[in-house]
């Protein structure tokens, strides 16, 4: 008799694949085999998703996807009302579940809540020589920085090249493009009004990519933009080689771990610094698991999911760093984190992040594509290819012919 199986695609990485140890259980439970086909970083796994399912040979049950991501991907996406009842999801973040509905219609269900916090080396800041150093060159003591402008001066302090940097960020694709929204909104920009015509063409679009430029081109930040995306920022700061860094909750693990980190116990956490506008803005969504239209078992199909979202599966997620939208999940975390910890204290500060700063993105179904297309020219302005107004300009009629 043939095994009853299941076909998925899924995101991948050491930040998401300690969930993934658990498909052996689910086997054992409920009789199917789980084939992983695909376990790609996002942008590839996109990719992936457009290309089998635009090409209509697609045999998927199950994939990952994320709330912003969704939009581009509904038409291919089965509306999940109907399987799952209030009671189901009344443990789930209200405002996450809010994001996983597209016209209203729910077609994802959430598996982690990502924003960034600012993490630094707490070993430098503590150094006396450091900070006698830093005290006679800039005339103020060394603390961790509260506006952007405190990073480029620490950002400049720090950078040691090729052993230090001072602060890195993602160099291309929605890494970049999401940067760079996030310092146009703490500028007091924003990048569509609300007929989605783009609006970063400003005094806060060109001080967000004159921040940038500038990190790049005064050598404050790893040279190589092409291959520095979310992973490889993580991965410097983890092995000491860059001062300041934002970083997502899923990589607190790899963090914290002596075995991946060189500084395991020598960092600290803070806030997002402000931006010239006086605000916080922290670009944020989740991660998700959706059943599209190619699924061949939806009983199948409805189990892996609820046991991939289930309370036991988001502990597992949340004990490697990751925030959950279980709320009874993140109480358990909580109160199983010591007080005055450097553990508590992230908690607290992404609580207060994901309360009180997070910046959603627009969704229309062309938004990964104007990421893309405007990341590319952004790389190019932060490399002093392009002019920055230039830059600008042309992004903006980018947006356009995208959306035309």
């Amino acid at each position: 008799m043939t095994q009853k199986h299941l076909d998925v695609a899924f995101i991948g990485g050491p930040q998401y694949d300690a969930l993934y140890r658990r498909l052996p259980q689910f086997e054992r439970e409920y009789g199917y085999a789980v084939n992983v086909h695909v376990q790609l970083p996002h942008p590839t796994l996109n990719a992936h998703i457009d290309e089998v399912y635009g090409a209509g040979s697609a045999t998927y049950d199950v994939i990952s996807t994320h709330v912003k991501y969704a939009p581009a991907q509904q038409q291919w996406l089965l509306p999940l009302d109907a399987h799952f009842s209030d009671a189901e999801l009344a443990d789930f973040s209200p405002a996450l579940l809010k994001l996983a509905r597209l016209d209203g219609a729910l077609v994802q269900i959430p598996r982690t809540v990502d924003a960034r916090i600012l993490f630094y080396r707490k070993d430098l800041w503590s150094d006396p020589v450091e900070k006698e150093r830093f005290q006679r060159q800039y005339g103020r003591t060394l603390a961790v920085p509260r506006t952007w402008d405190e990073v480029r001066d620490i950002a400049t302090f720090f950078t040691r090249p090729p052993d230090l940097f001072g602060f890195a960020f993602p160099g291309h694709s929605s890494g970049l493009f999401g940067s760079f929204f996030e310092l146009v909104a703490m500028a007091g920009g924003t990048l569509f009004d609300e007929q989605l015509n783009p609006s970063f063409n400003t005094a806060a679009g060109r001080w967000a990519l004159g921040f940038l430029a500038d990190l790049y081109q005064q050598g404050l930040t790893p040279r190589d933009l092409a291959a520095t995306y979310f992973d490889e920022v993580s991965q410097l700061f983890r092995d000491g080689k860059c001062a300041l860094a934002a970083d997502w909750p899923a990589y607190y693990g790899l963090l914290t771990d002596p075995q991946t980190s060189t500084v395991a116990d020598k960092f600290g956490v803070a806030l997002y610094p402000e931006g010239p506008a006086g605000t916080r803005a922290v670009y944020a969504g989740g991660h998700s698991f959706a059943i599209p239209m190619s699924v061949k078992d939806m009983d199948g199909a409805l189990a892996l999911v609820r046991f991939l979202t289930s309370p036991e599966s988001q502990y597992v997620e949340a004990q490697t760093g990751a925030i959950v939208p279980r709320s009874a999940v993140m109480a358990r975390v909580r109160g199983e984190t010591p007080v005055g910890t450097v553990h508590a204290k992230r908690l607290a500060l992404l609580e207060e992040t994901i309360q009180s700063h997070i910046l959603t993105f627009p969704k229309f179904v062309a938004y990964p594509q104007v990421e893309e297309v405007c990341a590319e020219t952004l790389q190019a302005a932060i490399r002093g290819q392009v002019m920055l107004p230039r830059a600008l300009e042309y992004m903006e009629q980018q947006v356009r012919d995208v959306l035309a």
